[in-house]
């Protein structure tokens, strides 16, 4: 159930890409605890999004007013623009974006097309920016902006050159955005998830995937609600000296920078 009293209360927070997933566990983790939550559904079969949305929404007890779905491509920046004018309207304000929205297209490079790598960077990257900066004239003084890159930004794997040049592009705007936006005490940070049990996850082959929790040093695959903890701390006023930072949710499998 919502908590009204709870440590987001009075915030406004969108979330992209929020019907399923990591952004869906992070839009209830915030809703939860008391945030009106903007959860932003991909133009494509969009009635499809909505309704997930309202699904997870209705599961957990919470009101209509409290969770919000609205429908963008977010690789469209006329149609990000419309996002804000239509959160302006509504909500007059953001605290906090959570850039969340992802696909991905897997090949090798000798097989990558053109429009598989176009569409990745498009949605994971130009959707990153064209969010980042429609809500600059909403962000509250001291808001936050936490963008989800991914664990393969750093160390790169075999059949994803789209997906990972992506999420490294999204590492490179986290540092400089928050350089930018210190003097407001907006921080920008970034969270790289590994190995998590999504839908995107759900296709790889059983001995392959069974390699991979094999190399976890925690011993299983990550939850979404495992992220959404880590995006919640990001948020909060304890991470307040936290900004330009990536922050790996990776059950060790990863321990670099």
């Amino acid at each position: 159930m919502t908590d009204p009293t709870g440590e987001f209360s009075d915030r406004i927070v969108v979330v992209t890409g929020a019907s399923q997933g990591i952004g869906a566990a992070t839009a209830l983790a915030f809703a939860q605890a008391g945030a009106t939550v903007v959860a932003g559904c991909p133009a494509l079969e969009s009635e499809r999004h909505r309704q997930a949305v309202a699904d997870w929404r209705e599961a957990a007890g919470l009101s209509a007013e409290r969770v919000a779905p609205i429908t963008a491509d977010v690789s469209q920046v006329e149609e990000v623009t419309q996002f804000y004018d239509t959160v302006k309207k509504h909500f007059g304000r953001v605290d906090v974006l959570v850039n969340n929205a992802g696909i991905n297209r897997d090949h090798t490079l000798a097989k990558m097309t053109d429009e598989e790598w176009r569409a990745v960077l498009a949605v994971n990257l130009d959707g990153t920016f064209f969010n980042c900066r429609g809500v600059l004239p909403l962000i509250v003084e001291k808001g936050r902006i936490i963008n989800i890159s991914s664990m393969v930004a750093q160390t790169g794997n075999f059949g994803v050159a789209n997906y990972a040049a992506s999420k490294a592009g999204i590492l490179g705007l986290t540092k400089s955005l928050a350089l930018e936006l210190a003097p407001r005490g907006i921080t920008v940070n970034a969270v790289c998830p590994g190995f998590i049990d999504t839908d995107m996850t759900k296709g790889i082959p059983d001995d392959i995937l069974q390699g991979y929790l094999e190399r976890i040093p925690l011993g299983r695959a990550g939850l979404p609600e495992d992220v959404a903890a880590t995006v919640l701390f990001l948020a909060s006023p304890g991470a307040g000296y936290l900004t330009g930072q990536s922050l790996g949710v990776n059950g060790g499998l990863y321990t670099g920078d």
